[in-house]
């Protein structure tokens, strides 16, 4: 949306650059016209750049493209006198309008319609149906592109969340034939024949059965799973429930308040979290202490597991996804991958290891 904005700045600037030239004898004051519009030019580029950026794109920078485009109005009374009709940046203006439409959707059209609309009203000696006209425009169209935007937003995310999962249920299909084929015959085989060896063989059998037993109720229930999408839980008090496992010892913080997401994604996060404290358990020691802090940014949930273990030493986790063994690559990094959020490892011998997962967050309800 904003790169289409873009061509759209420079068409408008086009435009106000070509009115310029024609109609240069309307400029009481030239040399100020002449720097305006040099303004407007140059903060056309800058604007182009700063918004094709999402981490530039904050508050301040949509603030000061509201700011300029107001000043650039005020100043036509200066430029051009009394009993102008024209302002000085035309529809020029739009360009900040449409951006506010873009980033706060509706409302925040609303609001630099209103901002511009009223000051362009303001500084006119008269106003004609024309310029009410003008203005009527500005503020129709600003919250109407804005609740589009707003629209797009939800059902791209919606059509991401199909995707993902048909390609999860997909996998699933395929692991669980994998499964079957595999691993359930050799544990269905090891329980038959292991009494046949006597002594602890029998115990064997018996292990083996239980854990296919296990395996195959856990294919059928992930067949039959259906989590609504609109289903949420407190990601805080979920993960304060890990305080209560033993191995480690697990020390949690969370916010004082609920942290509401999709059930789907705090099973996935928790699920993660319970890796981390897998491998703590397993390779620091059941008696070892790990923290976790849940932080809530508004825009994005960050997650952070952090133990006083040994470490983990350079190139051990690209040597076991060498080998095949993918239980961080998978159980930690690829289910937040699939949230749309990074997983940070820091972690050097001797000064303990940290996760930190950091997962956008999309407001509740997005889907319907």
């Amino acid at each position: 949306m904003f790169r289409a904005l873009a061509v759209l700045r420079v068409v408008l600037i086009a435009n106000t650059v070509g009115l310029t030239v024609f109609r240069f004898d309307n400029f009481t004051h030239r040399g100020l016209g002449l720097t305006v519009v040099a303004v407007m030019v140059l903060w056309t580029a800058v604007a182009i750049w700063a918004y094709d950026d999402q981490r530039r794109r904050v508050p301040a920078l949509l603030v000061a493209d509201l700011a300029i485009a107001f000043g650039a109005l005020v100043s036509t009374p200066l430029v051009k006198g009394d009993g102008f009709n024209a302002t000085v940046p035309g529809f020029w203006i739009a360009g900040a309008l449409m951006a506010w439409a873009i980033h706060w959707r509706w409302a925040g059209a609303l609001v630099a319609a209103t901002v511009l609309s009223a000051t362009d009203l303001l500084i006119r000696p008269n106003i004609t149906q024309t310029n009410y006209g003008h203005v009527f425009l500005l503020m129709i169209a600003g919250p109407i592109v804005g609740y589009m935007c707003g629209s797009l937003q939800r059902m791209a995310a919606e059509r991401d969340r199909a995707e993902r999962a048909a390609a999860i249920a997909e996998e699933r299909a395929r692991l669980a034939r994998a499964v079957h084929d595999g691993v359930l015959q050799v544990l269905a085989l090891t329980q038959r024949k292991a009494p046949e060896l006597g002594g602890e063989g029998a115990e064997l059998g018996r292990l083996a059965g239980e854990q296919e037993q296990a395996l195959r109720s856990l294919i059928r229930q992930q067949d039959t799973l259906q989590t609504p999408e609109s289903a949420v839980a407190d990601l805080g008090g979920v993960l304060e429930r890990l305080g209560n496992r033993k191995p480690p010892v697990v020390s949690v913080v969370t916010p004082g308040v609920a942290v509401d997401l999709p059930q789907p994604e705090v099973a996935e996060i928790t699920a993660a979290v319970g890796a981390c404290l897998d491998n703590v358990a397993v390779h620091v020691g059941e008696d070892a202490r790990a923290w976790v802090l849940l932080e809530d940014l508004g825009d994005r949930i960050v997650v952070s597991v952090r133990d006083e273990g040994p470490g983990i030493p350079e190139g051990r986790l690209e040597a076991a996804d060498a080998d095949g063994r993918l239980g961080v690559s998978e159980s930690i990094r690829g289910r937040i991958r699939d949230l749309g959020g990074t997983a940070e490892l820091f972690s050097t011998p001797g000064t303990g290891t940290e996760w930190e997962f950091t997962i956008p967050r999309l407001p509740l309800g997005s889907s319907s």
